[in-house]
């Protein structure tokens, strides 16, 4: 293949840039993250790379490559990614699906031991100055049901496996996982109020699509156990926000750990900060040091499969959204 020109959106001093170095010497870069930047070299690009700027930015860029073969997201999930007309064209899009789910499943793994090894009254008692006897549980023989079984749901199911849990998982082709060693039963979205009725932790791990936006109300968080814990590893706006506050105040579940919220960064004053039966993260369950060079580095190498002339890894439906 001839050399290529790659119009990188980014914040032109991220360190992650760095790494561009990597790509074949005749490769033209143009990296920043202002309009004006890519008016001269945009008529001839090629592939274009997205590392985290906004879909007004993102859009018009797209708009001025008519020439385009590739464009990539540094990030797994595009439903900031996505616009009418990237989806309509038959230009390949790939992201970085994969590549934080270890952290992820750890993050996971870590708040279920939160609530069994009743961490929080652990601490309180230690700043307090207080020494009282307590019991806590074990995960083991406890059952986990993921909902969306795909690259962050199987690192779950694999930590989960070493803690001799049950896993249960839903999909949207639940025959594809029928031989999972991992899973002990499987079931499809019309089945999610029975996988979660059976759980003990219940983790989303869903993209955000049209399907999936709302998927989990109040009539879902219903069919949980009152000892049960919810998660969501995937994307905030999955959940009915106000359905899952409600039962959280109410005590109808035990708790939930959550990295992922409808409106990001969480606003000062919203009810998730004072309930003390939820574990908040930033949205950093898989912000490990160096996590956006790991992003990139899938993409050095998914560009030398480009440059070759070989299939891509990780093309997304961008009809279906993930």
């Amino acid at each position: 293949m001839s050399s290529s020109t790659l119009l990188v959106l980014s914040n032109p001093t991220g360190s992650h840039l760095r790494l561009l170095d990597r790509l074949p010497p005749e490769t033209r870069i143009i990296a920043g993250d202002q309009i004006e930047m890519f008016r001269e070299a945009a008529g001839t690009a090629d592939a274009m790379l997205n590392c985290f700027v906004k879909l007004d930015l993102f859009r018009a860029v797209f708009l001025m490559a008519p020439n385009l073969r590739w464009v990539h997201s540094l990030s797994a999930g595009v439903e900031n990614t996505l616009f009418p007309e990237l989806v309509a064209s038959a230009i390949p899009l790939t992201n970085a699906r994969g590549v934080f789910s270890r952290s992820l499943g750890e993050f996971v793994i870590t708040a279920a031991l939160y609530f069994d090894k009743n961490i929080a009254q652990m601490k309180r008692q230690q700043q307090e100055g207080r020494w009282a006897s307590m019991e806590v549980e074990e995960l083991h023989g406890k059952t986990m049901g993921i909902v969306s079984y795909g690259t962050i749901g199987r690192c779950c199911a694999h930590l989960a496996k070493a803690f001799g849990m049950r896993v249960l998982a839903t999909r949207r082709q639940p025959e594809l996982s029928g031989s999972d060693p991992l899973l002990d039963a499987v079931f499809a979205p019309a089945q999610l109020g029975e996988m979660m009725a059976q759980s003990d932790f219940v983790v989303v791990c869903s993209p955000l699509t049209a399907g999936t936006r709302g998927m989990i109300g109040a009539t879902e968080l219903a069919r949980m156990k009152p000892e049960a814990v919810f998660m969501n590893v995937g994307r905030g706006p999955v959940v009915v926000e106000s359905a899952l506050i409600e039962v959280l105040r109410e005590g109808r579940i035990r708790g939930a750990a959550l990295d992922v919220f409808d409106h990001e960064p969480l606003p000062s004053g919203h009810p998730f900060y004072s309930l003390e039966n939820v574990l908040l993260s930033p949205h950093s369950a898989d912000h490990t040091p160096g996590w956006s060079d790991s992003s990139m580095e899938f993409f050095v190498e998914n560009f030398e499969r480009y440059t070759r002339g070989e299939p891509l890894e990780n093309l997304v439906d961008k009809k279906e959204g993930y």
